[in-house]
């Protein structure tokens, strides 16, 4: 199913995503509520369940906050796609379970674009283009942290079948 691309530039920061005023706040729909507040505020009232945040490099740059990966995923955004990720982003948005997609033809892709991401073929397909892009996977454990709904939950996971294939053995 396509969605749509919410197009942003370079260097964007925790700031912009999600501002530090609000860090009190742990509700990730609350949060959501004041997504790129002071840059594109009309996101967090138009933004529909699974569209794309698209972006160039050095998205979520700045402070480390998981309150960013948060307010996205409260509004949510399926996935971002950018050039790039700066490092504490690209953690905590896979400690949420938020999937980013690494992509270096992200300045074809235009605002409004209906996107659909193959993840499997790790292809992104602009609709409106009928171009194809490449992205880079991420790694099979950093996927089924993602798939998991974040490190809480794959933890979680990874502890309970422990548990039972030690007790299968007694």
């Amino acid at each position: 199913m396509a969605a749509r691309a919410w197009k942003f530039g370079d260097d964007i920061d925790t700031d912009a995503i999600i501002p530090g005023r609000y860090l009190v706040i742990n509700n990730p729909r609350e949060l959501a509520e004041h997504l790129f507040e002071g840059l594109r505020p009309e996101l967090a009232i138009q933004v529909k369940e699974g569209d794309f945040v698209v972006a160039g490099d050095n998205f979520g740059c700045g402070s480390s906050r998981e309150h960013a990966p948060l307010a996205l995923k409260g509004a949510g955004v399926a996935a971002i796609v950018a050039k790039s990720f700066a490092r504490i982003f690209f953690r905590n948005a896979i400690n949420t379970g938020l999937p980013l997609f690494i992509c270096d033809d992200v300045d074809k892709i235009k605002d409004g674009a209906p996107l659909e991401i193959d993840r499997a073929a790790g292809t992104i397909h602009d609709l409106s283009s009928g171009e194809s892009y490449t992205t880079t996977p991420l790694p099979q454990f950093l996927m089924e942290i993602v798939d998991a709904g974040g490190l809480v939950e794959y933890t979680k996971r990874k502890i309970a079948t422990k548990k039972m294939s030690a007790g299968a053995k007694v």
